[in-house]
């Protein structure tokens, strides 16, 4: 089913972000977390794409795996990253042969050791092309990312929001957001964007905090910032990973809440590929907002 569909549907769209692992051991504990999640009956699960194109073979079987063995709707990440348009064309058949309907586009981070982004010399700069070559030759339901406290590249914010509108206007039916932890940010956001006449639903994308020096990491790369309250308590908590993680997962579950209460579609998770903190999440989440299955028979 189409993303855009479900998140039409009218009631809150949950859905969780998976990587594909680096061996049989990360197989394992994904499994384990597909099978964890899929009890709580999330409306569409993703796949990334490794930096610089590295994953683009797992990506492909994990999500063609995903939607046969566990029947979950899926929705397979592609980048503009270490790849021809021939390439990207035969990756694209391959993911429609699968019967895969939804597709994240993204430009892509740099390969490893590489400072910046470099295209493939016969292939797309940005997402924006991919977009539009996307649109014009396949009928995937196409989503795109977006930034609430903008891109960590972006020169401001007005030339982000440029940029996203192109994006919109190239295909995108729908947008996910990088990480934040301050809900104003992705309201003014949203304001931002709807002013710029840009009405595709925006999905607001949370990560429950279980680390306190990952989470800095993970900022720091992405150019989201943590409230000065919450990363005083975290430091003071961060030898102690039980409260960590209880704290975490207690922030999460009041982001989550304010979001969809104000209007949020839904919620998409960056799971790490594991499951007890988003697990603890949804589960409140669902006390206050039930999953119902539509005609087609998907949960939403």
């Amino acid at each position: 089913m189409r993303i855009r569909e479900l998140i039409s549907s009218g009631r809150p769209c949950f859905s969780f972000e998976f990587f594909p692992p680096k061996d049989e051991a990360g197989f394992d504990r994904l499994r384990s977390t597909l099978a964890s999640l899929r009890e709580l009956r999330p409306s569409f699960v993703s796949v990334t794409w490794g930096a610089g194109g590295a994953t683009r073979r797992q990506t492909i079987e994990l999500v063609t795996q995903i939607k046969r063995e566990y029947e979950l709707e899926i929705m397979a990440h592609m980048t503009c990253a270490g790849a021809s348009r021939e390439q990207t064309r035969d990756t694209l058949q391959r993911l429609d042969e699968a019967n895969i309907e939804n597709v994240l586009v993204l430009r892509g981070d740099p390969g490893r050791g590489d400072i910046a982004f470099e295209p493939h010399p016969e292939g797309f700069h940005y997402a924006n092309e991919l977009v539009e070559f996307l649109h014009g030759e396949f009928d995937f339901c196409l989503g795109g990312a977006c930034y609430p406290e903008k891109h960590a590249e972006s020169q401001s914010m007005d030339l982000d929001l440029y940029h996203l509108k192109r994006k919109v206007e190239a295909g995108c039916e729908f947008l996910i957001t990088q990480l934040f932890f301050d809900n104003q940010k992705y309201f003014d956001f949203v304001a931002r964007v709807r002013a710029m006449n840009i009405g595709v639903p925006i999905i607001p994308g949370i990560m429950p905090i279980t680390n306190v020096a990952q989470i800095e990491r993970f900022t720091k790369i992405c150019g989201a910032t943590i409230p000065h309250s919450l990363m005083t308590e975290l430091k003071l908590q961060q030898d102690d990973q039980h409260a960590v993680l209880s704290l975490g997962v207690a922030y999460a579950t009041a982001q989550c809440l304010e979001l969809l209460q104000r209007g949020a579609p839904g919620i998409h998770f960056y799971t790490l590929n594991r499951s007890p903190a988003t697990r603890t999440i949804l589960k409140a989440i669902q006390t206050v907002y039930p999953p119902a299955r539509t005609p087609a028979g998907w949960w939403v």
